[in-house]
């Protein structure tokens, strides 16, 4: 079946064209030719439309659609071929309509696919040649260069590494590998270049598989019927009662036509994509991407949502929140800051960036030995200091990322051998979270969740201090699907859909899955914006209680827009049955109705 897109604009411009031509020849008294011209684009528009209408059919679909079929099919049949084109004419604009609307929203959001890397490089035994990703053969040996992304799951050949994992697992801490670890595409290398052994084929590694993940969450999301689909069956067989009856009672068949014209609910194919797509324009004003009516149709409906941590309700950026230092915190600070001025760690210039807001005087240190994502070692004002995680000190030297304590990270700080103090971190809450949270509750929602990949007492700690409803941690990709499975049956209980709100790459299949996805952030918004219905397009989480209350108002514009229209249809098909209205006059009359019902739907873009 052909791209809506394309065959809602052929379908517009056929009808556009055959009535510009028809009129034309009629100007010519080419009378015949004209009425030709007319039945020609009304048969055009409704061979479309009967190619949309079986394939909706096989897909379980019935909606407003069969109703203007019967209207063109019975003025071809009574040759009332002008009432035929402005019916044609009209259910093409609404078609258009609404495909551009959805079009326009959705472009340029393809950066999901776009974040797969597609060269690498591969060593040989006489240098490196760069070859295409799907080249890529279990056993080649790559090189993954600082700040490249790994193109296929691997072993480490290398001695370390230090592995930035945010958009897999939603984690704000680059972690640290040694010879022999795994390393999962999609990750990003933070620290030197690196070899690693590749282990699975690209097309089968884990960032392909959450790609995958992420179009099959797409294919198995329940189908949400259009708005005015919902009221189709009802005024379906209104019509083919009154129009069956006014043809009875009168013995004039071709009343049929004059009731059927009139009935075509193009006041609601029309207005309810108007009243929405105004509603998508409002929020963009909003700082809110909408792709499509669809979403914001079903955003007007969530009641429950569930919120990924890092980088959606925190900030992605550790901050220095506790210093625990016999010896006064200031010294240890102002050791701890020097040393890492020579490392790029997070956790490093946390405490760079903590010294410097103290306004602490900092030394060059010298003599610098660091094990990327793990720690760092070396002499300032000839003192050895060490700040690293547990295991950085162990005997074994085996690195690891920084501890964490009572829901934060920390590490610890030697000097010269001796453990003197530790310092605590926190990836702090946003300050628009709070306030989020207590606008979803003034809407209605009645369970907020917390799902993220990190530690469960860091993660607790949030949901803790935002009083939200139920906290998961520690969790894939595929185990936050699972949850929007569960949270969806608790959507149902309260007579609402789910809103996962998310901004990496990890999160991008729970937001395919979801009922409505928003893809929020500053870092990694561009790797969830291709699975979300929805993105935020400015980093404010308030922006989603607004997007919500612009759903919630275009939804009662449109239901509004709905039954003024069947209503103003209703009164029109009776005098057309009664005989006071021909086909042509009441396509006409149709065209009044249109615009006022149209008019009332533009009021959702104020």
């Amino acid at each position: 079946m052909p791209d809506i897109g394309l065959r809602s604009t052929v379908m517009a411009a056929a009808a556009v064209l055959g009535l510009v031509g028809a009129f034309v020849l009629f100007l010519l008294d080419f009378g015949e030719a004209s009425r030709l011209a007319l039945a020609a684009s009304t048969g055009a528009a409704l061979a479309f439309l009967l190619i949309d209408i079986v394939a909706k059919l096989r897909n379980g679909d019935f909606g407003l659609d069969l109703i203007a079929a019967l209207a063109m099919g019975s003025t071809l049949w009574f040759g009332e071929y002008l009432a035929g084109a402005i019916v044609a004419l009209m259910y093409a604009g609404g078609q258009f309509l609404e495909a551009y609307a959805h079009r326009r929203a959705d472009e340029g959001m393809s950066a999901l696919l776009a974040q797969v890397p597609r060269t690498a490089l591969r060593l040989l035994e006489d240098g490196l040649e760069e070859v295409p990703i799907p080249d890529i053969a279990v056993g080649d040996i790559l090189m993954i260069r600082r700040g490249d992304v790994v193109p296929a799951d691997g072993t480490l050949i290398s001695d370390n590494a230090s592995i930035d994992q945010s958009v897999l697992t939603g984690e704000a801490f680059p972690v640290r590998l040694s010879s022999g670890e795994r390393i999962e595409s999609g990750a990003t290398n933070a620290g030197d270049a690196i070899e690693i052994r590749v282990e699975r084929r690209a097309e089968d590694s884990t960032y392909s598989a959450i790609v995958k993940l992420v179009e099959a969450s797409r294919r198995s999301k329940a189908r949400i019927a259009r708005l005015a689909d919902r009221y189709a069956i009802a005024f379906l067989l209104l019509t083919l009662a009154i129009a069956a009856g006014a043809a009875i009672l009168s013995g004039d068949m071709a009343r049929i036509v004059a009731v059927l014209v009139v009935a075509t609910p193009c006041p609601l194919i029309l207005a309810v994509p108007v009243a929405l797509a105004a509603g998508t324009s409002k929020a963009a004003k909003a700082g809110v991407l909408v792709k499509g009516a669809g979403p914001l149709e079903i955003l007007a409906d969530a009641s429950v949502a569930v919120f990924d941590k890092t980088g959606t309700l925190t900030a992605g950026d550790p901050e220095v929140v506790s210093i625990d230092a016999p010896e006064g915190p200031d010294r240890i600070l102002r050791l701890a800051a020097s040393l890492d001025q020579a490392s790029s760690h997070v956790v490093g210039r946390a405490i760079v960036k903590e010294a410097q807001r103290r306004r602490l005087a900092l030394s060059r240190p010298t003599d610098v030995s660091e094990r990327p994502g793990a720690g760092i070692s070396g002499f300032v004002d000839g003192i050895r200091v060490s700040v690293g995680g547990d295991n950085y000190f162990t005997p074994d030297g085996r690195p690891s990322r920084p501890t964490e304590g009572k829901g934060r990270m920390q590490a610890k700080v030697f000097i010269d051998g001796r453990l003197a103090g530790e310092i605590g971190f926190e990836d702090r809450l946003r300050g628009d979270a709070v306030d989020l949270v207590a606008k979803l509750r003034k809407l209605g929602f009645g369970r907020i969740v917390l799902a993220s990949g990190d530690e469960r007492s860091v993660a607790a700690a949030i949901a803790g201090s935002l009083s939200l409803d139920a906290v998961e941690a520690r969790l894939s990709p595929v185990e936050k699907v699972e949850v929007i499975a569960r949270e969806r049956l608790a959507g149902k209980r309260m007579g609402g859909k789910v809103l996962m709100v998310g901004d990496g790459v990890n999160d991008a299949p729970a937001l395919a899955a979801a009922d409505v996805g928003i893809a929020v952030g500053a870092t990694n918004l561009a790797a969830a914006a291709e699975a979300a219905d929805i993105v935020l397009i400015r980093n404010d989480l308030n922006r989603i209680a607004s997007a919500i209350d612009i759903a919630r108002r275009s939804r009662a514009i449109a239901v509004q827009s709905i039954f003024a229209g069947i209503g103003l249809s209703l009164v029109a098909m009776i005098f057309a049955g009664a005989g006071f209205l021909p086909p042509v006059t009441g396509a006409m009359l149709q065209e009044v109705i249109d615009v006022a019902v149209i008019l009332n739907a533009l009021r959702a873009l104020r």
